[in-house]
This record gives structure tokens, sequence and C-alpha cells, in this order.
């Protein structure tokens, strides 16, 4: 009971400026009082698990196995082995997956600055605890609900749960909600509410408007396996009717149920794409962990395809054309030179500042802070009215942001120098100071013109080779900044851009439908406001264009998560971070075309593997009805599309997934897999019924009495029966083997070697005595003949289909 009062004192215990204790931190910790959410990138293992096994698909083939065990033909239950395996591999590939991805997340996970103990520390922002004293600077994301006792210049962007784009600023006493983001100044506050009891937890499907990225691929195949369904639906009863007609004949259904479920569930099995799925996400996950061993994090699976239907990609200036480190270069004086070292050393007091941005920072990195210069007020930088500003006692007020801001319209010598200076590449910022005290968020009066500030921003020596490659891919590229439009031309033109006039943002519109036409036209836009960032994305997208947005600052957030992919730099704001569905840890721009590349290695492997899988679906189908039309049995034994499918599909599909591919993004995955595979799979359909009904026929009556009786009369009645199915598998192998051979097009060894052991495996299963066995072929038979003459014919004519169907790309 002591241990227990004692645990309850210490979580009561007033709050301090020095913050929680290790024990006040550890007794939350044992109360459950953390910010700790599931908010993971992955599936967790059980889910995995359960994706991977408990399939509408899974639960058909696995009564399906379980009958034709129960027939007493083990044999025949093949694919049950196959599917068992195939989960197994889905199931080791994706908890693999997990646990790098999962493992590189953590590394890059967000972070929070706490006062502990009267220390300031940076945590993992789930290790947060109720009553934490949180600081928050530029660029965070709001960890946890609390109410703020200490501000300088703060605003926050509350955009995520109110919809309002305008920052508002905090004094002591406001709230702060969970999920916003901090876009200018610093504070402090205690959190109140974590984890699942914070605001924005709570309504987090709406507040954070979360959207998954789309996923053209998966769109197609869950559009197709919904169909399949139905087919399978369908066709089940139909089969099973049929097959009774056929084999039953006035027996007993004790006498025949064997054949009966053994034959229907053969038809049902081929109409089960039981490796689509699994090979999907296989290559999504494996593209993933290549893509972190090139130092990108994806946050989204589907984001590696994404990238590759990408067409325009909007790129910030700062962090990813350029560097991102600015440095002071110099100072050109504007007021007359007995001011001169009272500007320079009030340029090294306004950029000594705890919360300095980038800017400031880079200033301050040069200059040192004078002596006898004591601040007393500060307004933080803010991305929509660019500057700051700063009262010091006794040396008045000094502002310091962009000039084309600050100066006036009229000011035509000052302009015309800040244009003279930014026509170089460089930044210009200019430096004012007042006697009158700063007055809330406003300008103070009586501004005087005091110095330009010239920043330099090295360019990224990898920017120009990447921007050649997406022009050289159809890309283009649209360079949306904040900063002045003559400093982003310049830049852009050094990269390799073509530029013909850049666009002051302040002089066109705020909405995406304003926008439609300049967004189209131009390629450098200049002082774009956050809004405006995000308004130029979606204008863009009501063009038809997939966008891809790339940036770091705080001032992008809004525009990464209203493009198609958002692309964030390592070392970018949390917040930015936090929207984004690829990060570059690196900061290094030049990976976007690794990525590009998986996503097309994606699309264009799954398209081809999507197309071995519908064929045989709708070959399955074909046969299943011809076989009810026709009163025929059903052509094979499980055993038989087991041997098939592996074979021809499922091995050669689980390789040719995974293997290199550059054809570019087409619009259109699933039109072209129904307009190949279904022409396709009725070609192989009818290769299957033609060789059936020719050794069927020939056969003759001598099948249809002793086929139907029950087997056990000798080894001739035995190779009767084994006849037909024998040669409709035969006839069915070389039809699939020219799909895969069509399919793999362009040829590589790699590919040759597949196919080459997979034929051997099928020679072996029709020539060797174990193979004949355990498939029950009889390679006796005259009528082989026929197997080979219509299997030709039938690759004939998938050769034609596939050269009047395919759009032929490099691949």
């Amino acid at each position: 009971m002591t241990t227990l009062a004692a645990s309850h004192d210490e979580l009561d215990k007033p709050r301090t400026e020095d913050g929680l204790t290790s024990a006040q931190v550890q007794q939350r910790v044992e109360r459950g009082f953390v910010n700790a959410t599931d908010r993971t990138s992955t599936r967790s293992v059980w889910q995995i698990i359960k994706v991977n096994v408990l399939t509408r698909f899974n639960a058909i083939l696995g009564a399906l196995f379980v009958l034709v065990l129960a027939a007493g033909s083990p044999v025949d239950g093949l694919f049950g082995v196959a599917l068992i395996f195939n989960s197994a591999i889905g199931i080791v590939q994706e908890v693999s997956a997990k646990r790098k991805l999962d493992r590189l997340a953590l590394l890059n996970s967000p972070t929070t600055r706490v006062i502990r103990e009267g220390e300031l520390s940076t945590i993992a922002t789930g290790d947060v605890v109720r009553d934490d004293l949180i600081e928050l600077r530029t660029g965070d994301q709001v960890p946890s609900d609390g109410t703020l006792i200490y501000t300088s210049g703060l605003e926050i962007d509350e955009s995520n749960l109110t919809g309002e784009s305008d920052a508002v600023p905090k004094a002591i006493g406001d709230e702060v909600l969970s999920g916003t983001t901090v876009v200018a100044g610093a504070g402090r506050f205690h959190a109140a509410a974590v984890g699942a009891d914070a605001y924005a937890n709570k309504i987090a499907s709406e507040a954070r408007k979360f959207k998954k990225t789309r996923s053209e691929i998966q769109e197609s195949i869950n559009t197709l396996l919904k169909y399949i369904t139905w087919v399978i639906v369908i066709a089940l009863p139909l089969q099973i009717w049929s097959q009774w007609r056929t084999l039953g004949q006035g027996r007993p259904f004790g006498d025949v149920w064997q054949e009966v479920m053994i034959r229907s569930a053969a038809g049902l099995v081929g109409l089960v794409p039981e490796g689509l799925v699994l090979l999907t996400s296989v290559a999504f996950l494996l593209a993933a962990v290549t893509l972190t061993k090139q130092q990108v994090l994806v946050q989204e699976l589907p984001a590696v395809e994404g990238l590759a239907r990408v067409d325009v990609v909007c790129l910030d200036k700062t962090g990813t054309l350029t560097v991102g480190d600015i440095v002071y270069e110099d100072i050109v004086h504007l007021a007359p030179p007995e001011d001169d070292e009272f500007t320079f050393q009030a340029l090294g007091a306004i950029s000594d500042d705890p919360n300095a941005n980038a800017t400031l920072s880079a200033i301050a990195a040069k200059l040192d802070p004078p002596k006898g210069w004591v601040r007393t007020e500060t307004i933080a930088f803010n991305s929509a009215r660019k500057w700051s500003a700063a009262s010091f006692e006794g040396k008045g007020s000094w502002v310091i942001g962009a000039p084309d801001m600050l100066l006036t319209s009229d000011d035509e010598e000052n302009r015309q120098k800040v244009q003279e200076i930014a026509a170089t590449g460089r930044r210009v910022l200019i430096l004012a100071h007042s006697e009158n005290p700063l007055n809330g968020q406003e300008l103070p009066q009586n501004l005087r013109w005091m110095a330009l500030v010239v920043l330099g921003e090295q360019v990224r020596p990898d920017a120009a080779e990447t921007l050649k490659f997406f022009a050289d891919q159809g890309v283009l590229i649209k360079v949306i900044s904040g900063d002045n439009p003559t400093t982003v031309a310049a830049i852009a033109r050094r990269v390799g851009l073509t530029v013909d006039e850049p666009v002051d943002a302040r002089t066109i519109g705020e909405t995406a439908e304003e926008l439609r036409e300049i967004a189209e036209k131009t390629v450098v836009f200049g002082r774009v406001s956050p809004q405006q960032k995000r308004a130029l994305v979606q204008a863009l997208q009501l063009n038809g264009h997939v966008v891809a947005m790339t940036g770091d600052g705080v001032n992008d957030a809004l525009a990464l998560k209203d493009a198609d992919i958002g692309v964030a730099m390592g070392n970018g704001a949390q917040a930015t971070k936090a929207v984004a569905q690829l990060v570059l840890l690196d900061g290094k721009f030049s990976h976007l075309p690794n990525v590009l590349a998986e996503g097309r290695r994606v699309i264009g492997n799954v398209e081809r593997v999507a197309n071995l899988f519908v064929a045989k679906n709708v070959m399955s189908l074909i046969a299943i009805v011809s076989a009810a039309i026709l009163f025929l049995p059903f052509p094979f034994l499980p055993r038989h599309l087991t041997l098939v499918s592996t074979v021809t599909i499922g091995v050669p599909a689980f390789f040719l997934a995974l293997g290199p591919n550059r054809s570019r993004y087409v619009p259109g995955f699933l039109k072209r897999v129904l307009r190949f595979a279904v022409p396709a799979g009725v070609v192989a359909g009818l290769a299957v019924i033609v060789s059936y009904l020719i050794t069927h026929n020939s056969v003759g009556a001598s099948y249809d009495a002793q086929c139907n009786a029950v087997v056990g009369k000798g080894d001739t009645v035995a190779q009767i029966c084994q006849q037909p199915g024998t040669v409709a598998t035969l006839a069915l192998m070389i039809v699939f083997f020219w799909i895969l051979v069509v399919l793999a097009r362009p040829f590589a060894l790699w590919k040759a070697a597949l196919i080459s052991v997979m034929a051997l495996i099928a020679v072996g299963a029709f020539a060797l005595p174990l193979g004949r066995s355990v498939f029950d072929f009889d390679m006796t038979s005259s009528q082989l003949m026929w197997a080979v003459v219509v299997g030709a014919a039938g690759a004939a004519l998938i050769e034609l289909i596939y050269r009047t169907s395919k759009d032929h790309r490099n691949a």
C-alpha cells in the first residue's frame, strides 16, 4: 500500500518548469499515460498471416483440398501443398521486409523536445508521457494536447483540424492540439492528453485527412478478384452438376462421388488465381526493401508504383535543386556610411535568435553577436509574410525579410539593386530599422532601409543529371518556390531547365480553378504561399496529371499531402516527413530515378504475371462450360492443372515478378491485361476441348463403357481412361508455354534459362516413368500427335494475339 501511495503522490506532484523527474516519467509509463499509437506503415505479424492465409480463395482451395482427400486421391491434392507453400512464401517475405522497414522507420521516426529534470533532450514522439514539458520550434508537429505556458512569436497551422489555412498566433494560456504544425516561433506546454486521448487521434480519420496512395495495380487486381469470385460462385454448381450428369449415368451417388468431386475440383482450382495477390505484395515489399538500401524510406508501399505513374514533378528550390545550406556572402549598405557599423552589429544581433530559421542561422554562423544588445521582443519568421523582426533595448526595432514584401512599389532604385543581385541566382534580404516598438505581428512604423543581405546557395551536383533524366522520360518539371522569382529562375537555368519567364505568384490566383491554365504552361513560380503551392498541385491534377511534390519545409507540407506522391527530404521538417509517402533519408534528389525504376519494374512485372493467371482462369471457365454443354467429364484431374500451373505460371511468375523491367508506364493496366489474357485463355480452353474431343471420339464406345465404370479391370482400361486427359494436358502445356514465352519478351539469358528449366520439368513429367505414374499419363496413345498439332496451332494463335493486342514497350 505504501508503494502505491508513493507512486500516486509522484503522479500528482505539481508540474514545474524543470519538467518531470525520472520517477514521474516511469510512473506514467507504468500507468499507460504514454503517447505511443499504432501508426506503423507496415502490417503486424498477425495481419500478415491473416492476409496471406485467411483469404476467400484460400478458403475455396482449402475446402476443395479436403474434398479431394476425402475422395481418396491425395495425389490430386497437390494444389493444397502449393497453396500452403505460396502462403508460407508470402508470410516469410513480408515479415522479413516488415522487420527491415520497421527498423528503418524507427531510426527515422519523429522526435519531440522535452524538458525533464531541468534538461532539454530529444526523445521519440511515442515516448512522450502525460504532463511532459514539451518545447515547440518552427517545423515541429505538435505531439499532444496542452496549454501554453510560454510563447515567443508562436504561430501554428491548424488546417489539419480546422480547414483554416491561415496560421494562428498563440499566446500564453492558449490551447495547442496534436497533429497541428508550428510554422513560426517557439513555445512550451505541458502535455495534457497523449496517445489515444489526444484530439488528433480521436478524430484521426478526418482530422489528418489521411489519403492512401492510389495504386492502379491494386485497384485493377481487386476488380479482377471481385469478378473471379462471382465466376466461381456461378461455376461451382454448374461444374458439380455437369460432372454428376456425365459420370453418374444412373449409378448411386456413393459409387461415383469421389470421381465427381475430383473432376469438379480440377475445374474450380483452375479458376483461382492463387498466386497473383501474393506476387503483387511481394513485388511491392521487395521494391521497398531495395529502396531502403538506397536511403529511400517508403512510408506507403503503393508509392513505389505511384512515382512510376507520375508525369509532373513539382520541386521546391531550396533543399531540392540546391543543397539547402544557405551561406551568408555579403552585405550591401543602403544607409549613409556612418551607419555601417551600427547596421553590421544589428545584423549580428537579429540573427542571434535561439529559434532562428535557416536564413538567420546562416548569418549567425558568419557573424558574432554584438555585446550590449539586449533583445526585448521578437516576431518570428513566417512563410506567408516572409519577414521577421526584433526589438533591442535602446537600439530600436529591426526587420529582416524579402525585399519584394517590404519595399514599396515606387522604390525603383532599391528594387533594381535587388533584381541585379537576384539575377545571379543569389538570395537577397533587406534589413530595416525603426525607432518605433513592435506591435503584435505588425510591421513597425517609419522603417528606414539599412542594407541588403546577400545569401548564396549551392546547386546540388546531381540536380542537372536528375532533371535531364526526367525530361528524357517525358516528365514535366515545375519549380514552385517561396523565393524571389528571378533568383529561382536563375537557379533553374543553372541546372538545365528551359525557363521562359518566371511568374510571381502574388500576381496570380489562389484557387486550383484559377491556376489551371498558368500551372500548365509555366515552369518557374516564385513567391508562392503555402496555400498556393497546394492549389498549384490541385490545378495540375485537375488538368489530368499525376503529380509528385518534393519539399523539406513546413510550407511544403500541405502541397505534399495533396500530391499523388509526396517526397520529403530527410533533413526536412517533421511535419513534412509525416505527410510524405517517400522520404529521401540523405536528402539526395538523385534517388528519384531509382524509385521511378523500381515502380516501373513492379508495374511491368505484375502486368506480365497477371496475364498468366487471368489466361489460366479464362481457360478453366471455357473448359467447364464446354464440358457441361458437350456432356463430357472435365478434361483434367487436379494434378494435371497443378503441373501446368507450376511450370508455366507459378514458378516462372515468381521470378518474372522480381526481375528487372524498364518499361515506361502507360495507363490502362487492367484493360491491357484483359485484352491479351481473355483471348489467350479462350485459345487455351479451345485447345483443351478440341484435343480432348479428338481423343475421346477415337476411343469411342470403349471409353464410355469402361471409363465410366469402376476402374480396376486391367491396364488396358486404365490406359483408355488416361488418354483424353493426357492429350488435353499436353496440348494445354504447349499453349501455356508459348504464352509464357511471349510474355517473357524481350529475352535475357536468365529468362531463357528459367523457361528451359521449366520445359525440362514438364518433359520429365510426361517422359519419365515416375512422372507418368504420379500424374496418371498414358504416353502410348496414337492420339498424342494431335496434342502437338492442336498445341502448335494454339501457340500460333497466341503469337497473333500478342502481336495485335500487346503494347510493345522497351523492357
